[in-house]
């Protein structure tokens, strides 16, 4: 299914709007990807407020890389979302190298970071963007509708009245996608 022109125009002129400093724009962008953005933040920080902060950095890159954006390469919730993953990957990664090895072993009377926490972390922020990669080589309205349910936390009901779908179509598409997605997981999958 091939990706409705009018929603990648609407994406277009949003990113235009936020690139150009519009305050409603960048409030319009928050609303509509704020919660996606700090659920993969709250579970790849290790902390609270390490996740608030890493969304507001995230929000910021946006703002200023908005003129990138291209609706011809990818939806812009992919764009936000792989933007934000490398954000997190980046930030992960920095605070990894300020650990030193020596600092390890000194009793400063707090708890070192914990080195295995943060591999897991990162390793669950690749496997989304594993994930991220398969849900794009589904057609248009599966990826919608995926990306929707499961990153959004969206109602079937809610992603129909959005996407102007009937809902039936909403479960099919659902259903395919989620065959198509287990298959190519079976695919790739390690022997």
């Amino acid at each position: 299914m091939t990706k409705h022109p009018r929603d990648s125009k609407a994406d277009l002129e949003l990113m235009r709007r936020v690139a150009a400093g519009d305050q409603s724009a960048i409030g319009d962008l928050y609303d509509r990807f704020g919660s996606l953005v700090y659920r993969m933040a709250y579970q790849t920080m290790p902390t609270r407020a390490d996740a608030e902060d890493a969304v507001q950095e995230i929000f910021v890159r946006l703002w200023k890389t908005a003129d990138r954006y291209d609706p011809k390469r990818a939806a812009l919730v992919t764009w936000v979302m792989l933007l934000s993953r490398r954000h997190l990957v980046d930030r992960l990664r920095r605070s990894q190298a300020r650990l030193r090895p020596s600092s390890l072993g000194e009793s400063s009377g707090q708890a070192p970071s914990n080195a295995a926490e943060d591999l897991a972390r990162l390793e669950h922020v690749e496997r989304y963007r594993d994930v991220l990669e398969l849900i794009k080589t589904l057609p248009e309205l599966q990826q919608r509708v995926v990306i929707r349910a499961y990153l959004g936390g969206q109602t079937l009901r809610q992603i129909g009245e959005e996407l102007n779908t009937p809902i039936g179509t909403v479960k099919s598409a659902l259903s395919r996608a989620l065959v198509r997605l287990r298959e190519r997981a079976v695919e790739e999958a390690p022997i």
